[in-house]
């Protein structure tokens, strides 16, 4: 901002200094707007003592300020949607694929570096071709929304759940061994097969695969979803 320039231009610049270091002082340390009718108080300048230009000068910065630190949460704020706006599915609440590979990335770093046991479960839809021919592709939308929600209501708060493909889903267990990860695997394919999505009044019959894959030190997020695949095909064809 620029001070009009009188007899006492240093003065003017010092205190107005002075009053910019208060202000951000106050607008890091207090939650709500700051006071600006407390100047004189602030500063610890009688107010007499300022000129009207130089008062002018100091209120005009404090107010610059304010409305700077309104913007900064404004802008915070927005940053945050746009960041959850890009690791949301596109249809589903889900997470998409980019964003469950990087968690799955992170879970295998845990293992390795803390021990922490996690597993992950893939799940795969058989013939929903069949289902989007059938019911259209507002059935078929309706068989993963309501794929996508029995998943995220029989899963803790910290454990992930995300859309790998069209019709393919993928949760992380969080402290879930082999052995824990299979049984949750069985618990929420018997939830998903007694709660068949419902469609203009029908039940859509929808059958589907899975498998179990505890997450190893070192591997990368390509190769663990390969292993759980594989564990998918085998759970598959044990169950044949």
């Amino acid at each position: 901002m620029k001070v009009e320039r009188t007899g006492s231009v240093g003065g003017a610049r010092a205190v107005g200094a002075a009053a910019y270091a208060k202000q951000t002082q106050a607008v890091t340390a207090a939650e709500g707007p700051a006071v600006v009718s407390a100047t004189a108080s602030v500063l610890g300048i009688p107010e007499a003592e300022f000129t009207p230009r130089v008062r002018d000068a100091v209120m005009t910065l404090m107010g610059e300020v304010d409305n700077l630190r309104r913007e900064l949460q404004r802008t915070r704020e927005r940053l945050e949607e746009v960041e959850k706006a890009a690791d949301q599915d596109h249809l589903l609440p889900l997470l998409n694929r980019r964003a469950f590979v990087r968690e799955l990335t992170r879970y295998i770093a845990f293992t390795g570096r803390y021990g922490t046991p996690a597993t992950l479960i893939y799940f795969d839809l058989d013939g929903f071709k069949a289902v989007n021919d059938t019911h259209g592709h507002a059935g078929g939308d309706a068989v993963l929304n309501h794929f996508a929600e029995t998943l995220l209501s029989h899963v803790r708060d910290s454990d992930v759940v995300g859309r790998l493909g069209g019709d393919e889903f993928g949760v992380l267990l969080t402290h879930a061994n082999q052995e824990q990860g299979a049984k949750k695997a069985d618990q929420l394919a018997d939830k998903l097969r007694a709660s068949p999505t419902v469609w203009s009044g029908k039940p859509i019959p929808t059958n589907f695969s899975y498998g179990a894959f505890e997450l190893k030190p070192g591997d990368t997020a390509d190769l663990a979803m390969a292993r759980a695949d594989e564990a998918m095909y085998a759970h598959k064809r044990t169950a044949r």
